[in-house]
């Protein structure tokens, strides 16, 4: 720590927001509680006197702000401020970031507690945390399942040093949420000013050649090789990466339904569609890269390929259960794994690399084909069909650098399927639960303000979601975005479900589906009117492209528009 001098009336608001300077973060995002006084008068001083400190947003929802935190960290990949109000608001703001850490997005989660209760000197925290926000053993205890470090502040003198710590905890991989309580009386307390050293990158970790030798070999010598991967687009450069790899060696790229974010061009030749099935009796070598769950039931092992596990976290600590049957693994930095590995694509056997170039042209063009069938199928159809839907989004959102974010269930593989992302940072399917994904679209748009941003979203994942303080966020910062609901008035996972488990039961006999009837719900874009923004219903295919044009032009004219299109199935 460096000694400094302090200015008058310091205390631990003013040590956090330094400390957020150290971490480096741009935002800190905040649904208000009474606790953050000390933090706001810091940043009303520093506004006033034109000290550095990151840009404050003023949030209604805790999914919200850690929602948005979410986002901006999917694009940025560097840990930000989150303050949530006390241990309610930790609690509501829970599913958010137990999603930010099934993401893999660093941030730094900060709420509060009183550990004196009025009894001791100083200012009096108020009654309200002897009567209502207090949970025994912190707050921080409630975290810790759902962060990857979760501790307390306990003196303002080490309250800088904690926040570092925890961002750079955070940002290590496998990178994700880090919480910190921080008593109010921490807050209130005159603080010395001494400031934290300003964090640094990671570094990066490399698997050796001695590790990356034995692999190149193992693919020289297979005949039908595939890569599977979830998450390699995540991680800064391994998009890029794993094409160059692939397109080395000529190894097909399965992105299974798993997958939740784009890793490879879904219009690339190599694109082998998201069944890993065909491959578990064919591949005699298959390559997990970032993939914590390649397999589903877990115990499906492939009958006789050779495994190995690309990924810098491979066994990752927030998984509960994950079987990889690997029988090698390439540890540290994906992106340099994958690098090296494309260097060594030497010494093929032509024979069989054209051989098995012929069968993936073959499975890319049949998939091509089957996607142009479902596609005028869907055309020709009575009313509004989901693959129509995400169809005329790829027509129209073709040549503008558009990053799609999907919080559709039912939908989801129409959306990935037919939507065809093909750029880095192009697509995400949001995680940990339903009712994040408007948050997690502005988030997104908050760090790619340059990029139209869509939200896909099923109608029963968007009545989850804090619609109004969305709504209000997006206005507040001038986020604006595309969100189009595929709308069947149904709860379908949860109807499928229930047929599946009971084929003849009783609900099959009666028709009595309960718990999963939407119908009763208003026209969900209006929901969007008195917030100034554009909205449409579509309920014919002749009016959905006219909509959605209607629709993109008012979002680059700077206002969201809420597009719900009422869809056959």
């Amino acid at each position: 720590m460096t000694d400094t001098t302090n200015s008058p009336g310091a205390d631990g608001g003013d040590a956090l927001v330094t400390a957020f300077n150290a971490v480096g973060a741009d935002y800190i995002f905040c649904s208000s509680g009474s606790e953050w006084a000390p933090v706001w008068e810091s940043l009303a001083r520093r506004h006033r006197d034109g000290l550095p400190c990151p840009q404050y947003l003023d949030l209604t929802h805790e999914t919200v702000a850690v929602g948005m935190a979410t986002g901006y960290g999917l694009i940025e990949r560097r840990p930000q401020g989150v303050l949530l109000h006390a241990a309610p608001g930790l609690l509501q703001g829970s599913m958010a970031v137990h999603g930010a850490l099934l993401a893999g997005v660093p941030m730094v989660v900060s709420s509060s507690e009183s550990t004196t209760y009025g009894d001791g000197p100083g200012q009096d925290p108020g009654g309200q945390w002897y009567r209502n926000l207090s949970i025994v053993g912190g707050p921080h205890q409630i975290a810790q399942p759902f962060t990857k470090w979760s501790n307390e502040a306990a003196s303002v003198h080490t309250l800088p040093t904690m926040v570092t710590r925890a961002a750079e905890l955070a940002w290590r991989a496998p990178a994700g949420p880090a919480y910190l309580n921080v008593p109010l009386e921490i807050l209130l307390e005159e603080w010395d000013g001494r400031e934290a050293k300003p964090i640094v990158k990671p570094g990066s970790t490399h698997s050796s050649p001695e590790e990356v030798d034995p692999v190149a070999q193992l693919i020289r010598e297979a005949s039908n090789p595939v890569i599977v991967t979830e998450t390699a687009g995540r991680e800064a450069g391994g998009f890029e990466a794993l094409v160059a790899f692939a397109e080395a060696w000529n190894i097909p790229v399965v992105e299974p339904d798993s997958a939740v974010c784009g890793n490879f061009p879904r219009t690339h030749p190599l694109h082998a569609g998201s069944d890993i099935g065909p491959w578990m009796d064919e591949a005699d070598l298959i390559l997990l890269v970032n993939c914590r769950a390649p397999f589903y039931p877990p115990s499906r092992r492939p009958s006789k390929a050779t495994i190995v596990v690309i990924d810098e976290v491979p066994q990752r600590p927030h998984v509960v259960y994950q079987v990889l049957f690997a029988d090698r693994y390439l540890e540290g930095n994906v992106a340099n794994t994958l690098r090296q590995l494309a260097k060594r694509a030497k010494d093929l056997d032509e024979a069989a690399v054209a051989v098995r170039r012929a069968a993936q042209e073959q499975r890319h063009a049949d998939e091509q084909a089957a996607i142009a069938a479902a596609e005028a199928k869907a055309a020709q159809a009575e009313g509004v069909d989901p693959v129509l839907v995400a169809a005329t989004l790829r027509k129209l959102l073709d040549g503008q650098d558009a990053i799609v974010v999907d919080e559709t269930i039912t939908h989801s593989r129409v959306v990935k399927r037919h939507v065809q992302t093909a750029d880095p940072d192009s697509y995400f399917y949001v995680q940990g639960g339903l009712g994040q994904g408007i948050a997690v679209a502005l988030g997104v748009k908050l760090a790619a303000r340059e990029r139209p941003v869509v939200l896909t979203i099923g109608d029963g994942a968007f009545t989850y979601n804090p619609v109004i303080q969305s709504y209000d966020a997006s206005n507040a910062y001038e986020l604006p975005l595309l969100i189009v609901v595929f709308n069947n008035r149904v709860y379908k996972s949860m109807n499928l479900n229930h047929r599946r488990f009971y084929p003849e039961g009783a609900a099959a006999d009666t028709g009595e589906w309960l718990g999963t009837d939407l119908h009763r719900l208003p026209r969900l874009a209006a929901f969007a009117e008195p917030f100034g923004m554009h909205t449409e219903t579509v309920d014919a295919p002749e009016a959905l492209a006219p909509a959605l044009e209607r629709a993109l032009k008012a979002v680059a004219e700077g206002t969201t528009a809420v597009v719900d299109v009422l869809v056959t199935r």
